[in-house]
């Protein structure tokens, strides 16, 4: 990876959060960023955790050491993002699919020998948690979605998004004028304050360091613009996997009555828990990870007892 425009391990690493847990692991299309806290039972259940568009291991820095002490966890960067490689350019538009997307990370999980009993996905990793869930790739017990981008956009925005992201995502420069101008304190702030989350100054720090990184940001794009959520929309009644949805009421990102929407057209009996954290923004498991934590951790939530 190219030293000035992306992360590297040999530089970056040393001062990365949980770095102590980090690896990684080669697949036949991609060499993955994972950090992996193998609790101490080997037959413990596995949580897999999945970050939103742009963001990467370190959201789940606070997180992972609180399930660690009931779960192996697994945790990865997406394509692209932080430390996990870009595809080669022949498979950038499959692996940056949806559908794609769930099979990469299907391939990482074959080649670790891991089987996920619950998967928690936060913004779009809740709609590749349920994509995972949907193509039979795994048969987990639960799926949790925080704040997730599980419907279009509404109005003109969903029209112009998908075909602008797409643009941009094909204009080399773009990567470079926006990592330069959101590493920019004042604009990083505007940007962070508009997840409608209040988060601690180390959570920007890291947030800076990498939207500072053009291959980041090239990886968020390529993310966004090869989505086609009218699909995903289409096939999500289908979904058998026990799910549930957690709001942050204070969310400026995705309205927090998408859960609603998304618990109404599930066929599933009962539907989805739907669960508002009150005051908490798109990023509420950087918030506060202790409150996301006692909902997965036992016998707070008895769905996930093994």
């Amino acid at each position: 990876m190219n030293q000035r425009n992306g992360l590297d391990w040999a530089r970056d690493g040393s001062q990365w959060p949980l770095n102590h847990l980090s690896r990684f692991v080669q697949t036949p299309r991609l060499r993955w960023h994972v950090q992996y806290a193998a609790h101490r039972d080997p037959h413990a259940p596995t949580v897999l955790l999945l970050h939103g568009t742009g963001a990467s291991t370190h959201s789940w820095r606070a997180l992972i050491p609180l399930l660690s002490t009931q779960y192996s966890v697994l945790a990865l960067d997406f394509p692209g993002h932080a430390f996990t490689a870009m595809p080669d350019r022949q498979e950038v538009a499959t692996l940056f699919s949806l559908p794609g997307m769930a099979a990469g990370v299907a391939e990482l999980l074959t080649e670790m020998q891991i089987s996920p009993h619950t998967v928690v996905g936060h913004s779009a990793g809740a709609a590749v948690a349920c994509m995972l869930a949907l193509d039979g790739h795994l048969q987990a017990q639960h799926v949790m979605s925080i704040n997730g981008a599980l419907l279009p956009l509404d109005g003109l925005a969903g029209q112009f998004f998908s075909p602008m992201a797409k643009l941009l995502a094909n204009s080399p420069w773009v990567p470079e004028l926006f990592s330069w101008r959101a590493a920019q304190p004042a604009v990083l702030k505007k940007l962070l304050d508009g997840t409608g989350s209040q988060l601690d100054a180390e959570g920007m720090a890291l947030y800076r360091q990498l939207i500072s990184h053009p291959c980041h940001g090239a990886g968020a794009l390529a993310m966004m613009a090869h989505w086609d959520l009218h699909t995903f929309q289409a096939r999500l009644p289908a979904l058998q996997t026990p799910l549930t949805l957690v709001v942050g009421t204070q969310d400026r990102i995705v309205p927090p009555s998408v859960a609603d929407r998304v618990a109404a057209v599930l066929r599933q009996q009962p539907g989805p828990a739907v669960i508002r954290l009150n005051g908490l923004g798109h990023l509420a498991h950087e918030e506060q990870a202790a409150t996301v934590a006692n909902l997965l951790l036992r016998p707070t939530h008895n769905a996930l007892a093994p």
